[in-house]
């Protein structure tokens, strides 16, 4: 999920540009929040799901998935989208 948010952010960003956005935000920052607000509950099901079962995997997976939402996050702080 969060590839597909920093995916509508670069789709977003090539076909617009970084211009300041509108009053309303628009579909594709409808879009990202509802992405990465959604992920919040999956990344809890599986930590308590598998952090107990396999904590070292479990836990690089959490990281992995921390780093890609961070990753998404950043050109929207950047650009101040």
């Amino acid at each position: 999920m969060s590839l597909a948010a920093l995916s509508v952010v670069v789709v977003y960003a090539s076909v617009h540009g970084i211009a300041r956005p509108a009053a309303d935000e628009g579909v594709a920052a409808h879009l990202w929040q509802l992405l990465m607000a959604g992920q919040a509950p999956v990344a809890a099901w599986f930590a308590v799901r598998w952090l107990p079962k396999e904590p070292r995997q479990s836990a690089l997976i959490l990281v992995m998935q921390a780093g890609a939402a961070l990753a998404a996050m950043a050109p929207v702080w950047y650009f101040h989208l």
